[in-house]
């Protein structure tokens, strides 16, 4: 197959906003209000919000919404696991086998039975994702690790198993003869856009096992604060590898 090389520039105008350690901002003061709000109204449209929210980060959060005295909340709570579609939040769903009210065993039923669709589909592709580098080294290391979590969430979500670490080159054949699918490492790097304080996402694809060069995808960005040109792109970039390395 010949090798593809794709680029696609995104041009952003958003507000600025402030990067809170690794998590999003919306995201810390959802977690906070579904923590510390007075009212259990205002605890499930944060349980809510943080569903819809894509951020990977919610789901801790919505897993301590479980504990909420309110079984409102504690079905929001479930709701928003299911409708973020975060795999991990299986185990904590199926820790909370003694819930008490049945409103809120029928979501966390709902969710659960979805998170495990999710889990349990037949792989597009096997990757091995070994994490995000820096190359402007002007961002913090918790940038750039909650890029790589957002980025991990949307080959989830595409439908890639990721490979686990230091697997043996026996076992990744193994597994991907049974599968039938593409085995692809990804190397990733953060880099300067072309645009002044803009940021450029660049994805090479190399043939796992093995070292055959498959391409090179590159999204930028520019025209907000690196955290939102991040957010922006990480999902983006993942779209675009699905297509440019023939994901089927």
């Amino acid at each position: 197959m010949r090798s593809p090389s794709h680029l696609v520039t995104l041009l952003l105008l958003v507000c600025p906003a402030t990067v809170l350690a690794q998590t999003d901002p919306e995201t810390a003061s959802l977690g906070r209000r579904l923590k510390q709000g007075t009212e259990p109204l205002h605890r499930v449209q944060a349980a809510r919000a943080l569903g819809a929210s894509d951020d990977p980060e919610a789901l801790e959060l919505l897993c301590a919404g479980l504990q909420d005295p309110s079984a409102e909340v504690r079905a929001a709570a479930a709701g928003g696991m299911e409708k973020l579609g975060e795999p991990g939040g299986v185990e904590c769903l199926e820790a909370r086998k003694d819930e008490p009210e049945a409103e809120v065993r029928t979501a966390m039923e709902s969710a659960l039975r979805s998170l495990r669709e999710l889990k349990e589909r037949p792989p597009r592709a096997y990757v091995v994702f070994a994490g995000v580098k820096d190359m402007t080294g002007t961002l913090s290391p918790e940038m750039v690790k909650a890029t790589e979590a957002r980025m991990r969430r949307e080959l989830v979500r595409s439908g890639a198993w990721l490979a686990p670490e230091k697997e043996s080159e026996a076992a990744a054949k193994a597994l991907l003869d049974k599968q039938k699918v593409q085995g692809c490492r990804l190397v990733v790097e953060i880099r300067p856009g072309a645009s002044a304080g803009g940021l450029k996402l660049s994805v090479m694809g190399v043939r796992y096992p093995g070292k055959q060069l498959l391409g090179t995808v590159e999204v930028q960005a520019s025209n907000a604060e690196p955290w939102d040109l991040l957010v922006a792109l990480a999902p983006r970039v993942i779209e675009d590898v699905t297509g440019a390395f023939g994901w089927k």
